[in-house]
């Protein structure tokens, strides 16, 4: 079970630790880079994993809004540091990737995996940074729909999966599922291994994979009713298609980052408006367990 959550606030560039036993809150990282995203936890070794964005660039004349801002340019990074803050390294610097989004791992076997929105692939890389390999690569379609964000790796069962939001507020989103290992002779831009699970979502962001129960969850933070939104549906078998999504948890403020304990039986979600919820899976209870006043929250890890 959880003893612990770290979240990432890109409003003041922070990871903080929410203790479960007592709601307090603590700052493991003050100063994290620019527009933290995705972060991943390995136990074993006491070392938290992160992704940024980068730094937007952005026209004054357009009003503050997330959509208005615009994260091509390369600059985002993969980054870690010991859980009490000492010890930090960058994995991949700054410019290595565009926009870094979700983070999951296989700590087992030494390896990173993450979406990269605006660079439109999904990658991986050793603990180390070494090792940097596209698994997907999206043509550019100017309309968003080809943009990563989402992701969770299956490595006994050799699945990749992904969400590709699409437009904002525009039901195109879908979530995707390929071999964990570009099949021989193919590329990451021509991989013909790729199946749909879902298609016109509302906007799926991220990810969290039960391989025990085979179910996939997702936040969406599309438009309602089916957006801002936490979902699960069962894995399908190769060659089929994703089933209705069962909504566990709804009236999220743009819903982003996702965290399942199955052991307790809750899943803990962040959203913009500095939000951290807890929903009870048997749908017996949904609250808000930490409020940060002002600030915007994107990933969630949990700490056993």
């Amino acid at each position: 079970m959880f003893q612990a959550l770290l979240v990432l606030n890109p409003g003041n560039r922070s990871i903080a630790r929410i203790d479960l036993a007592d709601g307090s809150v603590t700052t493991v990282v003050d100063e994290a880079g620019a527009v933290p995203d995705g972060i991943a936890y390995d136990a074993a070794a006491g070392r938290i994993y992160w992704t940024t964005m980068g730094a937007p660039d952005f026209d004054p004349a357009l009003p503050l809004d997330d959509d208005n801002f615009d994260f091509s340019p390369k600059n985002g990074s993969l980054e870690s540091v010991a859980l009490d803050g000492t010890d930090r390294w960058p994995v991949l610097p700054i410019g290595a990737l565009t926009t870094g989004k979700q983070l999951d791992a296989d700590f087992a076997a030494g390896q990173l995996y993450w979406s990269d929105r605006e660079g439109r692939r999904v990658s991986r890389a050793g603990l180390d940074g070494t090792g940097l390999t596209d698994l997907v690569v999206n043509p550019a379609t100017g309309d968003k729909a080809e943009e990563c964000v989402g992701i969770a790796v299956d490595p006994a069962g050799n699945a990749l999966y992904w969400t590709q939001k699409g437009p904002a507020k525009g039901g195109r989103g879908r979530i995707f599922r390929a071999n964990l290992v570009v099949p021989e002779g193919e590329t990451a831009a021509t991989r013909t291994d790729i199946e749909v699970l879902w298609d016109h979502l509302p906007e799926p962001i991220d990810l969290w994979l039960d391989t025990t129960n085979r179910y996939l969850y997702w936040t969406d933070r599309g438009a309602e009713p089916a957006g801002n939104t936490l979902n699960r549906a069962p894995i399908p078998e190769p060659g089929e298609s994703g089933s209705a999504p069962e909504i566990l948890a709804r009236g999220f403020a743009e819903a982003i980052g996702l965290a399942v304990d199955l052991e307790a039986g809750f899943a803990y979600v962040t959203d913009l408006s500095g939000n951290v919820r807890a929903v009870a899976l048997d749908g017996t209870s949904d609250s808000v367990i930490a409020k940060f006043e002002g600030q915007s929250l994107t990933g969630i890890v949990g700490l056993p």
